[in-house]
This record gives C-alpha cells, sequence and structure tokens, in this order.
C-alpha cells in the first residue's frame, strides 16, 4: 500500500448501518474491504473528482463512499458511506 487509508468516525458509523440494513451483509463487507485495497493503492485513479480533484465518490457495488485525499502525506481519509441500491 502507497497511502495510509483512515475512515472518520461518521463514515464508520455510516458503513455499520449500511452492513446492518444492507440485504447481503457479505457483499457490503467484501465492498469495503476492496476500497481499503484499492485506496491504499492509488486514490486518485479511482472514483470521480468532486470540488477539487482530491475530494472524490468511488463505488465497490453495494457500497458508495466519500473520500478525500491528502497526496503530500499519502493519506486518504473516507468521510461518508452509503448503500448503492
Amino acid at each position: 500500500m502507497n497511502y495510509t487509508v483512515t475512515w472518520l468516525a461518521v463514515a464508520e458509523q455510516d458503513l455499520a448501518t449500511v452492513w446492518l440494513a444492507a440485504p447481503d451483509r457479505t457483499a457490503v463487507a467484501l465492498a469495503a474491504h476492496r476500497l481499503d485495497d484499492t485506496l491504499g493503492d492509488d486514490p486518485l485513479r479511482f472514483g470521480e473528482s468532486r470540488q477539487s480533484p482530491v475530494h472524490r465518490v468511488g463505488f465497490d457495488l453495494p457500497l458508495g463512499i466519500e473520500f478525500e485525499v491528502i497526496e503530500d502525506d499519502k493519506k486518504v481519509i473516507v468521510q461518508g458511506a452509503w448503500l448503492v441500491r
């Protein structure tokens, strides 16, 4: 991994809420793990930019996330998560 991935407490709570509401909890857990791996490898090539090139959203069905990349520190901060239906 080239980047350290951190989930804010609110994003972790979002993920827990999504997991509890999901019809397939295993799919949510696997998507979260894949997202961590993807973000750790090359986050600026994943997802779409929003307010700036480093503020992004990405999807690994059934999960969507909002994240920010801090290039100088090689960090990714996941700010929110939701269930994609």
